[in-house]
């Protein structure tokens, strides 16, 4: 049976119930049909194998934590072995798998048979095979293990990583007064003589953290659904575009038109993971952002001689050994160290205080989200889907959603710790104080929904949205600009259709520059720069010097602000550029830099500082502000090991917007390696038809030398959008 081609003749397998016919459109999106969905689902399980092997069996490996074992014995390999073994993201399979309901289950199976004919009938690409690797059959447990993923990579462990950060402020001597002004959720007293104490982990080692980036990575996102009072056809529009890494091929999703005499389900896929993850059928639409959703509980114990401490008792850690087979080289004994609190960031033998790490989602957790996932595809209403939703436990996302029926809603999914009234869960606390202790698990009931709010719009991007439930889910919240953007758009026109919305999706203005100009445009000077900053649009177009102009005064401010009155310049630098933190909470900075005052100012008047940033920031030569935004994309194995000229990676291409414009176009190092976050993903669902308006940045395909590796670039640069349907 061949790889599935334009030119071959559609393929028909035969599947549980019936046939199954799989062909490709004219942009290369698979096209699976059958009679029955349970055909469809094990069609998809066979074209994923097909089109995205290397991604998929690439995440089983590096998400069980063999990829020492299976791909080379190297140090950074065992490293990330090492960490994927601690986190353990599936400790319980077999619990999970039988929480799936009797339909769900039928499902998965199905899935994943078509996954395994594949393999079992095709050789295993050349990649793995170099490698010397030869896949195992794919098991139910394997989708569970990427299902759960998507709620903690680049999610769960930015809140993580900005905890410890909160640590290093504090061990730092940073004040009080100041921290709480950065973290206005904060809300307990800080200890500063027990988390001088704490001794943090070292980092993963850059070459380990490379790694993490060929897994997915929800960052941040943009969704937004308007009723139909507000549109051209009467019908809801719904619209989406997750902000994940793009500087890598393949994408991360992968498109798939399937169908039954019945239905339509249309959108992006996750390799791995059967159903449509975004997109629509022929009755709902649905898009999904990152919430940033508190999921995370860290709390201090202190250690010694393999023990912590509670009152004059000192209490054995659980020990679990997990056992690293290294190609080619001994086997390496690991040792994670647990108690009721979590996992142990440190070596308990050594005497001293260590974090402990708790994910509200690392067990008990998955079954009921495949179940969830499963059922989406076959709902017809808003408010079925909001109630599925509310079930979602590993994945904290805002979910907005449209009916053919004319309603539209938002739900927030995901589990959250139930912590005593006082405890913001943004500082680590002891272990050892019963009256820090969660109690269990907020009720889901009361995380933030609206149906059908009376202006017509639900819009999320990253945004607090605390307001619309009776929880307090969200302690680090993004900024609202690109939320209040979007609804400002929205606002402007009556009569709304997908052109509007395709424009939108393009749109470079920046509410954050002109919140930060009526400040600045006063006290500019009469130079060259200064007019030129001056007379900016306010738009972060490739071929605009006020942009670049007015990104180095507010690096400046932040340099003044943070790096003079606070933590140093090379730390904001560093933070700045090498690691993503600043790109996620910028927004904390400023609040602060839009203050009348602030402990932050030391002591001096909010426009001397800015006068000072302005004089600095302006010294530089104006270039265009595209000028230093390309990016290269780079195969998800051989980037940047192989010669241009054989096409593995491709670029350099320019990256668009900025952190605070509706296409995020966010570029910065992480542990060295150049990384970003942009819209991977673009769709438009007018529900008036039963069509979607896509494009995405990459192709179907996996294969290099496939037509369908790098099609829809170009389009995703251009804004070019292909109709699925």
């Amino acid at each position: 049976m061949k790889h599935l081609k334009l030119k071959n003749r559609p393929i028909i397998l035969d599947g549980i119930e019936g046939k199954i016919h799989i062909d490709r459109n004219e942009q290369g999106v698979p096209q699976i049909n059958a009679d029955q969905y349970i055909d469809l689902s094990y069609g998809l399980g066979w074209v994923h194998a097909s089109d995205r092997q290397l991604q998929l069996l690439l995440m089983r490996i590096l998400l069980k934590g063999q990829a020492s074992q299976h791909l080379k014995n190297d140090p950074e390999l065992i490293e990330i072995d090492k960490y994927m073994r601690w986190i353990n993201f599936l400790p319980d399979a077999q619990s999970e798998v039988e929480k799936l309901t009797p339909q769900a289950k039928s499902l998965m199976e199905a899935y994943t048979s078509g996954l395994n004919r594949y393999l079992e009938d095709h050789k295993t690409v050349y990649e793995l095979r170099l490698m010397g690797y030869q896949p195992d059959p794919w098991q139910i447990s394997d989708s569970f293990l990427i299902i759960k993923i998507m709620g903690f990579l680049g999610l769960a462990d930015a809140q993580a990583n900005m905890e410890k950060f909160l640590v290093q402020m504090i061990q730092n001597d940073v004040s009080e007064e100041k921290i709480k002004e950065l973290f206005p959720y904060l809300t307990e007293s800080v200890d500063y003589d027990l988390i001088k104490k704490v001794k943090l982990a070292p980092a993963l080692i850059p070459e380990a953290v490379k790694w993490l980036g060929k897994l997915p990575k929800f960052i941040a996102s943009n969704n937004w659904a308007v009723s139909g009072k507000l549109t051209e056809s009467g019908k809801p529009i719904l619209c989406g575009d997750p902000h994940l890494e793009i500087n890598r091929l393949p994408a991360i999703w992968q498109e798939i038109v399937m169908k039954t005499p019945e239905n339509s389900y249309l959108g992006a896929t996750l390799p791995g993971v059967p159903g449509i993850t975004l997109g629509r059928t022929s009755y709902l639409a649905w898009s999904a952002t990152y919430s940033f959703t508190d999921m995370l509980d860290y709390r201090i114990e202190e250690c010694r001689d393999g023990k912590y401490r509670r009152g004059d008792k000192w209490i054995d850690f659980d020990v679990r050994e997990e056992i690293i087979k290294v190609k080619k080289g001994e086997v390496i004994v690991h040792k994670v160290y647990e108690n009721e609190h979590g996992l142990l960031e440190g070596d308990p033998h050594q005497p001293g205080f260590y974090l402990v790490l708790n994910w509200s989602a690392a067990r008990d957790c998955g079954g009921l989200d495949a179940n969830a996932l499963l059922d989406l595809q076959q709902m017809k209403t808003v408010r079925e889907a909001m109630a599925m939703f509310e079930k979602v436990e590993s994945a904290p996302f805002n979910w907005v959603i449209a009916d053919t029926s004319g309603n539209i809603g938002y739900q927030m999914s995901g589990r959250c710790f139930k912590r005593p009234k006082g405890v913001s869960g943004l500082l680590p606390l002891p272990g050892w104080e019963d009256q820090y202790n969660p109690v269990g698990f907020e009720d889901s009931a009361k995380l933030p929904s609206d149906y059908n709010p009376e202006d017509g719009i639900i819009v999320t991007a990253n945004q607090d949205l605390n307001y619309l439930g009776e929880s307090n889910p969200i302690n680090l919240p993004m900024g609202t600009y690109r939320a209040d953007r979007i609804r400002q758009l929205l606002l402007k026109k009556k009569g709304l259709n997908p052109e509007d919305m395709k424009q939108m999706h393009f749109d470079l203005y920046s509410l954050q520059a002109e919140r930060f100009m009526k400040i600045i445009a006063p006290l500019l000077p009469e130079t060259e720069n200064g007019k030129m900053l001056k007379q900016w649009n306010l738009e972060y177009q490739s071929d605009s010097k006020g942009a670049s102009l007015f990104e180095s005064v507010y690096q400046c401010l932040i340099y003044r602000v943070f790096g003079d009155n606070g933590f140093g310049r090379e730390v904001v630098d560093y933070v700045f550029k090498e690691t993503g933190l600043f790109n996620d909470y910028y927004a904390n900075l400023d609040n602060i830099l839009l203050s009348d005052e602030s402990a932050w100012f030391g002591g001096k008047p909010r426009d001397d500082i800015y006068r000072e940033a302005i004089e600095e920031g302006l010294k530089i030569k104006a270039k265009a502000y595209g000028t230093d935004r390309k990016v290269v994309m780079s195969h998800l194995l051989f980037g940047g090991q192989l010669p241009g000229f054989l096409g593995f990676d491709y670029g350099p291409l320019e990256l668009p917007g900025n952190r605070a414009t509706i296409p995020q176009g966010q570029i910065f190092r992480s542990a060295g390696r150049a990384t970003t976050f942009s819209p991977s993903y673009r769709l438009i669902a007018d529900m008036n038809t039963d069509k979607l308006h896509t494009n995405i940045a990459g192709g179907p395909s996996d294969r290099r030398f496939s037509p369908w590796y790098i099609s829809d670039v170009q389009s995703w640069i251009k804004g070019v959008y292909k109709v699925l349907g």
